[in-house]
């Protein structure tokens, strides 16, 4: 059965459910949190545990193939339901939104919007005009309409917010086809970034990150190469912040004065996510990064001088075109050299319309996961050798809603220490029970690869300082008890979005 755009229906949000399906990076989770406040604004009411939502978005991610694979399998499902599912309607939209545009209608003709990188907040008009009008409606732009700050948000998060200071990226990388999909950097102004801290303050928030896709590049746009540091410094100093995290700078423009402002300000937190890439000099070259492993291990080792105890993580490519065996023992190297507390470790596949598509000496399938393999069994030894060496240490954990899965079993809270590391707290029976975005303080008692456990004996009090993240989440709680937007459902507050230059 071929389905296509449903027929016209009368247009109108009130009442009409949502759901936002996310796949990718940082940057489109907080896009995520802007498309569900854009709609939650126009009306909509995000859809029900169990229940099939009216609309589905799926905000989409191009840097890896199989992000094509699993959208279009999603799509797949999607359209049985909609079958059965009266009205229901389908959008897409992000990286991959931005790339294939017409094939997504080609090969999913049930679609009925499709929309870009840079027009995230005409998602509630293409809905409605998609309903009105019976049809598919496509709307992709090649540049920054409005900045995505200025657009409403809706944060799953009472004690956590992401803070944009930045989209697009000047950068070449041979791999990466963002740049061609989110245009050039555009910086926003320090008092625009500071505004947005301050009413994420306002609304109960205790911990923000800065966002860009080469965050510490920050500043380019108006001729300041120290604007980062300047910026880490004043977010930190915003009345009401207790951590400010960053991701992800770029080695080539990483600067003495950021580790400066990471080392002064008590505020921004002992943790430093930079992409490595590849351990060997040839590859990085290959790849158009502008550093070679000699700088980047020099910037390790300037932030741990100024931050003994920061845990450093990275991002990885295995099998990147014409990598040699003696190229992999090089990256084998330097991650050993690096001790980095974690990496995202992705094995190369080539995106269509980048340089590295087209290169020769594609390494085999079987050759990538070899080398994948064992990156990833010397990286899970590195961090738990590291987890271990924090048994007996005291750390304080910021706790989360639902971060951990067996929580609910084990009597257990999840939430992350200073430096990032996933902790699992186990509180006493009996124990008062901390509020997501609450701060516990606890031993650490064991550890694994990916987390801590801080298992608090049963004659031990619990050590709990409330927070305003956690009364937010009381008020959130109340609000949805109180007056129910819909069985299943609860209201949360939506951000309006601030005033901010146009680009």
């Amino acid at each position: 059965m071929t389905l296509t755009a449903p027929a016209t229906i009368e247009a109108g949000a009130t009442g009409r459910t949502y759901e936002v399906r996310t796949y990718g990076c940082q940057m489109n989770v907080h896009d995520s949190e802007r498309l569900a406040g854009s709609l939650e604004a126009a009306g909509y009411v995000r859809v029900g545990v169990g229940e099939h939502a009216d609309v589905v978005v799926i905000n989409t991610c191009a840097v890896r193939e199989n992000a094509d694979n699993r959208l279009y399998g999603n799509l797949g499902h999607l359209a049985s339901i909609k079958r059965e599912h009266a009205g229901m309607q389908i959008a897409v939209g992000g990286c991959l939104a931005q790339k294939d545009r017409h094939v997504i209608l080609q090969k999913a003709p049930w679609v009925d919007v499709v929309f870009g990188t840079h027009n995230m907040g005409s998602l509630p008009a293409l809905l409605d005009r998609a309903r009105h009008n019976g049809r598919a409606e496509l709307e992709i732009l090649e540049s920054l309409d409005v900045f995505p700050s200025t657009l409403p948000a809706r944060r799953d998060s009472t004690a956590s917010g992401w803070v944009s200071v930045s989209v697009g990226c000047n950068n070449t990388c041979t791999f990466c086809i963002v740049p061609a999909l989110r245009g050039k950097e555009q910086d926003r102004r320090p008092g625009d970034v500071l505004a947005e801290v301050q009413a994420l303050v306002a609304d109960g928030v205790i911990e923000v990150t800065l966002l860009g896709q080469n965050v510490n590049s920050y500043g380019v746009g108006f001729g300041d190469r120290y604007a980062f540091g300047s910026l880490l410094r004043a977010t930190g100093g915003v009345t009401g912040i207790r951590r400010v995290r960053f991701t992800s700078p770029h080695p080539a423009a990483f600067t003495d004065d950021v580790v400066d402002a990471m080392a002064e300000t008590p505020t921004v937190m002992p943790q430093l996510h930079m992409p490595l890439q590849s351990g060997s000099d040839r590859v990085l070259a290959a790849m158009r990064r502008s550093y070679r492993s000699s700088r980047f291990l020099r910037i390790l080792d300037r932030v741990r001088d100024r931050l003994p105890d920061a845990a450093i993580t990275t991002d990885l490519i295995v099998g990147f075109p014409g990598e040699t065996d003696a190229d992999f023992e090089d990256t084998l190297r330097v991650v050993e050299q690096a001790g980095f507390a974690s990496a995202f470790t992705f094995q190369y596949s080539p995106r269509p319309g980048t340089p590295a598509a087209t290169m020769g000496a594609q390494v085999p399938k079987t050759v990538v996961q070899e080398r994948y393999e064992r990156l990833t069994t010397l990286q899970d030894g590195l961090s738990w050798a590291g987890n271990r060496a924090l048994v007996g240490s005291e750390v304080e954990v910021l706790v989360g809603a639902g971060d951990g899965r067996k929580d609910g079993a084990t009597s257990r809270i999840t939430g992350r220490a200073r430096d990032n590391r996933l902790v699992h707290v186990g509180l006493p029976a009996g124990s008062a029970r901390p509020r997501p975005g609450d701060l516990v303080t606890a031993t650490v008692t064991a550890a694994a690869p990916a987390y801590l456990t801080a298992d608090v004996p049963s004659e031990t009090p619990v050590e709990i300082e409330r927070t305003r993240s956690g009364d937010a989440w009381d008020a959130r709680e109340a609000a949805s008890c109180a007056v129910p937007a819909a069985p299943g459902r609860s209201r949360v507050a939506i951000s309006l979005g601030l005033p901010a230059r146009r680009p």
